[in-house]
Order: C-alpha cells, then structure tokens, then sequence
C-alpha cells in the first residue's frame, strides 16, 4: 500500500505531529502511547504503511519481521525482558484497533492478566 499522508501514525513517523520517540531508525518508527495501559507502554511501527494485519502481502514478511525484532530490542533496552512484558497487534475495529496502520504494543512493568480484554 501506498503511504497514506493522513495516516496519524505516518503523520507521527514524518514529524509532523509530535510524539514521545523511543526509537528509530529507517525502517520503524517507536513512541510513547498518550494513553498507556501499563507503566511501559510503546507502540512500534513499520514507516511502510499498511493498515492492518489483514492487508499484509507476501512482500510485507520483511518488515514486519524486522518491526518485531525492533520491538525486542526495545523491550531490552527498556529492561522489560527481565520481567516479562506483552507485544500486542490489534487487528480491526472489533479487536480494539483505532488507528488503521500496523502496530505493535509493547506493554510492560506490570502483572499482565489473561484472557486479555
């Protein structure tokens, strides 16, 4: 998919709308949630716009594998690995997804429940 110029998060990863960066570098971009659901609270996204999980191609295995080896290294970083933490994808309205491009939530610092939601 094309880049959509009035996705938030491309708009975010552009630097056109501030955020709270983690992380970044060519391929994804990372940022502090404005509404956290944990102490540790980062999405993490692919600069490639895709809009959810269901619009992957076979030629989006790439980045998204490297969007999640990202979201490893910043859980290191951020000393979540230690305790554990949860990587989360939303995928569609009825699962929770509010912002239609592909991330990814790292949650930590807290006891996680189950079932999630």
């Amino acid at each position: 998919m094309a880049n959509n110029d009035r996705c938030l998060f491309c708009r975010i990863a552009n630097g056109e709308i501030s955020a709270r960066k983690v992380y970044e570098d060519d391929d994804v971009f990372a940022f502090e949630d404005i509404n956290p659901q944990a102490p540790t609270h980062v999405l993490i996204i692919p600069r490639k716009h895709i809009a959810s999980m269901d619009d992957l191609g076979d030629g989006d295995a790439a980045i998204i594998g490297t969007t999640l080896a990202r979201a490893a290294d910043i859980a290191r970083t951020l000393h979540l690995n230690s305790d554990g933490y949860r990587l989360v994808v939303n995928t569609g309205e009825a699962a929770g997804q509010t912002v239609f491009h592909v991330h990814f939530h790292i949650l930590g610092g807290r006891n996680m429940g189950w079932p999630p939601g």
